[in-house]
């Protein structure tokens, strides 16, 4: 779910670069602030890599197709350390595939970073308590809430020309299309948590 290159007006992409050049610089104060911030790089590089291949996977969703955003499992995982690796998989993307856009770069991080850092702040509210649970919210609401931006940053973006009731039509019909992907993602982040938590708890976020 990447907007592309020429879908958004000019103001709206510079916007975009500034709203994610924010967001980078915040988390990157907030990453110097760690005590040994170099402890987690392994897990971020690792976990970009993922990022890159698994979201520029399309899986045919008819009328539509849809990608893994993995949001939640890159929040959950990495903290702040999730903005810094979903823009450079998004960069990656653009350059080497031509999925997404370079126009778009912020954006696109726009979508996905923001709810990285709320499944994060979801795991570290329940996941002591109710860790099955609190990592299913996570997941699935990593791809509700970037659906829910994705949506706006099209909306807003919307020529004059064009029928505006038609274009919230098909962006219904593309949002439907996500729903398996809701609960796919949901259940990916509590199997993946369960399986470290067996085999290498070291992994485990806060670990």
């Amino acid at each position: 779910m990447h907007l592309p290159d020429g879908l958004a007006p000019v103001g709206l992409a510079a916007a975009g670069y500034a709203g994610g050049a924010a967001l980078l610089g915040l988390s990157l104060a907030r990453i110097a602030r760690l005590p040994d911030p170099g402890a987690a790089m392994p897990r971020a590089a690792m976990l970009t890599a993922v990022f890159f291949a698994a979201s520029a996977i399309a899986v045919p969703a008819p009328p539509t197709t849809v990608h893994p955003m993995l949001a939640g499992l890159m929040g959950v995982m990495l903290g702040w350390f999730a903005v810094p690796a979903i823009f450079v998989g998004l960069f990656l993307q653009a350059v080497l595939f031509g999925h997404g856009g370079l126009t778009t770069l912020g954006l696109n991080g726009l979508i996905l970073a923001p709810p990285a850092l709320v499944a994060w702040a979801t795991w570290r509210a329940l996941g002591r308590r109710a860790p099955t649970l609190a990592a299913g919210v996570a997941g699935a609401g990593g791809v509700v809430l970037a659906l829910a931006i994705f949506a706006g940053f099209v909306l807003i973006g919307l020529p004059a020309a064009v029928d505006a009731a038609a274009e919230r039509a098909a962006l219904g019909v593309f949002v439907l299309a996500h729903l398996p992907l809701v609960v796919g993602e949901g259940v990916l982040v509590a199997v993946v948590l369960r399986v470290l938590e067996r085999v290498e708890p070291g992994l485990l976020p806060g670990a």
